[in-house]
């Protein structure tokens, strides 16, 4: 049950620190308590943990413009942030994660701005149909994570232009481009700042727990540690994954997310595999990976293999389809 409620607004705009402030909190967060941490990136595309960075990210053109790429350990999908962007994470023992709730936070901290919005789907936010926060989920150990992004006056130019979203994945929402999908919410309450927003989260916080919030201590932050999870996360190794000199690939998109298996065979069995996905579930795309090494380039020996995770439908629908190729 949770006794308290802290809330923590980060002022620097670097991603990489941010990152590691979140993975500070994420696993230093006292017990029994939520954590409100409101945070902001300059020019920056974020990628979920499984993603392929070059398919979804026009990296070049992004560095060339003095943006950043860097990778998140949540699942999900790609998006892009400015600071026209406010992104907030919710941080708390498992047994007291509830993604609702979670939800009517923000919900209610729209509501203290005059703005209507509602749920949408797996991880969306919508005012007047249109999208303009995206949601991601974490846990690591008995900790857990629900983050998030709330565009309220984004430069919609340069998330088209930075952003690679596939034709599949726009196809399945019925819109023809990144940008027709979003709205700012300036566009719905053109008065809005950012302040008033991270003031209305943090008084929705206290309404939806009813408990009063209090400023996370700053003397209980670990600069040292929080510089090293920042290394971590700058480095090549992270941000880009692994790469492999693939000899087949398998490419589909589910109503759960999107699916790049790659493969390099030698002597009939996958002896390398990685999955590129913006599932939510980024745990189990790991876990499907790691099955199929060694196993025979068969369908039906990958789709057995899969089945041995488990009974997930994400699971089961991935290795019908496996099977059904029929090689």
């Amino acid at each position: 049950m949770i006794e308290q409620l802290y809330y923590h607004i980060e002022t620097s705009t670097d991603p990489f620190h941010n990152l590691a402030v979140e993975r500070y909190l994420l696993e230093h967060g006292p017990a029994r308590s939520c954590v409100l941490y409101l945070w902001q990136n300059a020019n920056t595309v974020v990628i979920g943990k499984n993603q392929n960075c070059w398919q979804e990210c026009r990296q070049k053109q992004l560095e060339q413009d003095g943006g950043v790429m860097v990778r998140r350990p949540s699942g999900g999908g790609a998006v892009y942030h400015d600071l026209g962007n406010l992104n907030f994470t919710f941080l708390l023992d498992k047994a007291d994660y509830n993604v609702p709730r979670q939800l009517d936070v923000i919900l209610q901290g729209l509501r203290h701005v005059g703005i209507e919005a509602e749920k949408s789907g797996r991880n969306d936010i919508l005012a007047h149909g249109r999208k303009f926060s995206g949601n991601a989920f974490y846990e690591r150990g008995s900790r857990c994570y629900h983050h998030g992004t709330l565009m309220v006056q984004v430069d919609k130019e340069k998330l088209g232009k930075y952003l690679q979203v596939s034709a599949s994945k726009l196809a399945s929402k019925g819109v023809a481009s990144v940008q027709s999908r979003v709205v700012n919410l300036t566009e719905l309450q053109p008065d809005l700042t950012i302040p008033q927003l991270q003031q209305g989260l943090i008084a929705a916080l206290e309404d939806i727990y009813g408990l009063a919030a209090r400023p996370y201590p700053a003397q209980w932050m670990d600069m040292e540690q929080i510089e090293a999870y920042e290394a971590q996360f700058r480095s090549d190794d992270w941000r880009f994954g692994q790469r492999i000199p693939f000899t087949w690939e398998l490419e589909h998109r589910f109503s759960w997310g999107g699916v790049q298996l790659q493969c390099r065979v030698a002597y009939g069995k996958i002896a390398q595999a990685v999955i590129y996905s913006d599932a939510m579930d980024g745990q189990l795309i790991e876990q499907m990976a790691v099955c199929l090494q060694d196993c025979p380039f068969d369908s039906s020996a990958m789709a057995q293999r899969l089945a041995q995770l488990g009974t997930k439908p994400e699971l089961l629908e991935f290795g019908q389809y496996v099977e059904a190729q029929n090689f």
